[in-house]
């Protein structure tokens, strides 16, 4: 009998089979979940990294009420082709702050995970406003409504505090000025920016999103949101470390 043909035994003998089955997934879950026994963590930490600011927060509830995570996933995978479209793979910690996460389950859409800095605030309206006027191909529905709708700001204290419940390291100053770096952001000439800057880094850009810097809409925060995603890691300095480094 042929080496090839031994699996026969098993097929014919369901009470084998099971047994192979269960000794088959056993020794894979030893090898998947025992070395996260030993390790402290397994979101590697990453520099770069802070919780979104009250205007990014704000946009990410509008992209998950408009649906936006069912066509547009953000999680880059490690394989080759997938890199070299959408750029480095992503990374945990990217997503450490996430309530829920947007990796998404299909694209219909690109993946955003990087979209941040790839093309200008305009573009981001106009596409928002009718994407084929710069994507004819594209299917996405037009939002031309977020510009058109002043951002309700009044909660905003209570989503920040609300997000410390679940983790994310919002400071007592982060929270109680929530509503002065919402606005400040999203208002150019503010002199409010440079708290904000320092309550969450020099990176944080403060602009006029939308094109109407007389008016705070939901476009501003969305555009916000989307003009972050991607940019917080530095990708030329960064080093994966290995899981002995992370004990």
């Amino acid at each position: 009998m042929s080496v090839w043909t031994h699996h026969k035994k098993l097929e014919r003998h369901s009470l084998l089979l099971v047994l192979g089955i269960v000794l088959v997934v056993s020794v894979g879950g030893l090898v998947e979940i025992a070395p996260l026994f030993w390790l402290k963590s397994t979101v590697e930490k990453v520099d770069g990294m802070r919780p979104y600011t009250p205007l990014e927060l704000a946009g990410r509830d509008i992209y998950i009420r408009e649906g936006c995570y069912t066509c547009h996933s953000q999680m880059i995978r490690p394989l080759k082709d997938e890199v070299e479209r959408y750029g480095h793979y992503s990374l945990a910690a990217e997503s450490m702050y996430d309530h829920p996460f947007q990796w998404g389950s299909k694209r219909t859409g690109p993946d955003l995970a990087r979209v941040g800095g790839k093309y200008s605030d305009s573009w981001h309206t106009e596409h928002l406003i009718n994407p084929r006027s710069l994507v004819p191909e594209s299917v996405m529905p037009p939002y031309k409504f977020l510009a058109e709708k002043d951002l309700d700001t009044r909660d905003i204290v209570a989503k920040v505090r609300t997000m410390t419940a679940v983790g994310v390291p919002y400071t007592a100053s982060e929270i109680s000025h929530a509503e002065a770096d919402l606005q400040a952001q999203a208002d150019p000439y503010s002199t409010d920016a440079i708290d904000l800057k320092h309550r969450y880094g020099p990176k944080v850009a403060n602009r006029d999103y939308d094109g109407d810097p007389d008016r705070l809409t939901e476009m501003d925060a969305l555009i916000a949101y989307l003009q972050m995603l991607g940019t917080l890691v530095d990708f030329s300095t960064y080093q994966a470390q290995s899981p002995a480094n992370q004990r």
